[in-house]
């Protein structure tokens, strides 16, 4: 169970590279993930260059790669959403492809645009298929069409005058968000109808702040469901094929926190019925490239379409871990023109793998982000265990960023086996400096809830105990209190000290 290709199909995949129409990859982002696609690219014997910002300065990404551009900005985020440097960049080192991985520019269908214009290769979707597909409400509209299942909504563009009263036809709760949202932002659920009118002011506040668009539409909730999302593939002929399933139920703020395959909710007929949907709805699209559609899945085996995400996932090397396929190498492949290759038969899966994101943040206050300089990292390592990190010792975490500082993923011959790897593989994982969610992933992978598999997208909102920081018992605390005080300069430098009359007998002794 390894993302790395076997060797065979690497060397294969490299001399096909040679052919490709480019031999350098600009990957227009930073942290895990510009590490992660450096690590394909340079193993296709193919030049990575990246683009930094100063307070990237010491990132790992930019000591690994063949060549690093600063860009600047107002703010270290503005300059990664800045598209005229990116651009700039790219032409400056020669780069044909750009590579966005996920967020920042990943899923702007003008940026992909402007890369085919300048006449390089956008490792993603066609911009057609991101502006269909990554509108959510145009996609709900498109996926209904086709005959797809969709949950029970109302749509502001159909007809603003009557959203709201539209809105209040549709069985409660409600689920409010934003056309153009993502990450959990604008979300607002609602189970009384006197708060509709208030909460659909706030989304769409909020969706005007975070993405520039206050449009809305509205669901029906579904009470504890499930978050299952299928990976897919296309290429530029055709075909689409399916990579299986993850299950991404445990979630905080709507935000994913941890993320598995093959979903335990899953029996052998239902897996094959969602998988099919999700591969039907990327061919009707005509899909290119790697996609994830995702998936609300209700208590009595419902599910419904949530969104599709046109872009590489976060959560994607667990997909990795059990198919053996590397899904970077595929989308340089597909964005080369590639055909896949490969039908679904040939797609196979093998054990268990589940991924933890380490987030610099503590859970006990509310999963308030953290920052500190990374004064020592220890990343754990053995059969089965895989690190994607985006931090050395030295570098600072700052509030500039996304808090997620590295990711922890760990595979196994079946969930039993993944979990006990992934407890210790927690334990082991040490980073002073600043405070992780580290013990408090330890504590949510031991619950038994967990352990059964019985997770819903509430299930941290249900158990507010795995957040809590468990109090110490008052010798514990002590021990812990006297041994950081003994390392302190003044407590060492006061024991250390020898008493003036002590130090008036100079070299006497008796």
């Amino acid at each position: 169970m390894n993302s790395i290709p076997h060797p065979e199909i690497l060397r294969a995949a490299r001399k096909r590279a040679a052919n490709w129409p480019f031999r350098s990859v600009l990957i227009a982002n930073r942290g895990e993930i510009a590490v992660r696609i450096l690590r394909t690219v340079q193993s296709l014997g193919l030049e990575g260059v990246v683009v930094y910002h100063a307070a990237d300065r010491k990132a790992p990404a930019v000591s690994v790669a063949d060549r690093a551009i600063e860009i600047t900005g107002t703010t270290p985020v503005a300059a990664y959403l800045d598209a005229k440097q990116i651009l700039a960049a790219a032409k400056a080192s020669g780069a044909g492809a750009i590579h966005p991985g996920y967020g920042f520019l990943s899923e702007n269908a003008g940026f992909a645009r402007a890369v085919a214009d300048a006449g390089l290769s956008f490792v993603g979707p066609t911009p057609e298929q991101i502006e269909l597909m990554g509108d959510k409400v145009r996609a709900r509209a498109f996926v209904a069409k086709g005959g797809f299942p969709v949950a029970p909504s109302a749509i502001e563009d159909d007809d603003p005058a009557t959203f709201a009263e539209r809105a209040l036809k549709l069985p409660f709760p409600l689920l409010i968000k934003p056309a153009a949202g993502g990450g959990g932002k604008g979300m607002r659920i609602v189970r009384d109808a006197a708060q509709l009118g208030g909460e659909i002011e706030r989304a769409r506040s909020e969706g005007q702040r975070y993405f520039g668009d206050g449009r809305l539409y509205v669901e029906r909730y579904i009470e504890n469901p499930r978050h299952i999302e299928v990976q897919v593939l296309g290429d530029a002929h055709g075909k689409v094929v399916h990579l299986f399933e993850r299950e991404c139920s445990v979630q905080r703020r709507f935000q994913k926190i941890v993320e598995e395959t093959p979903s335990p909710a899953l029996d052998a007929e239902l897996r094959q019925r969602i998988c099919e949907t999700a591969a039907g709805i990327a061919r009707s699209a005509g899909y290119r490239n790697a996609g994830t559609v995702e998936f609300i899945f209700g208590q009595g085996g419902e599910f419904y379409f949530l969104e599709m995400n046109t872009r590489l996932q976060v959560e994607h090397p667990v997909t990795e871990m059990i198919t053996g396929k590397d899904l970077v190498l595929e989308q340089l492949r597909l964005a080369a023109g590639e055909p896949l290759g490969y039908a679904q038969e040939q797609v196979t899966s093998q054990g268990h793998a589940i991924e933890f994101r380490i987030y610099a943040e503590d859970p006990s206050r509310g999963y308030t982000p953290t920052t500190g300089p990374v004064l020592k990292l220890r990343a754990p390592e053995g059969a089965g265990i895989r690190v994607d990190s985006g931090i050395v010792e030295g570098q600072d975490v700052t509030a500039a960023f996304d808090p997620m500082l590295a990711k922890l993923i760990v595979g196994g011959k079946d969930r039993t086996e993944a979990i006990a790897r992934a407890d210790w593989a927690l334990a082991d994982y040490a980073l002073l400096g600043c405070v992780t969610n580290t013990a408090f992933l330890r504590r949510l992978l031991n619950h038994q809830a967990f352990v059964d598999g019985q997770v819903h997208t509430g299930f941290l909102d249900e158990h507010p105990e795995i957040a809590a920081q468990p109090a110490l018992d008052p010798a514990t605390l002590h021990r812990l209190l006297a041994g950081a005080a003994l390392v302190t300069r003044p407590m060492r430098d006061a024991a250390d000290l020898v008493p003036d009359l002590h130090a008036a007998i100079g070299a006497w002794s008796n």
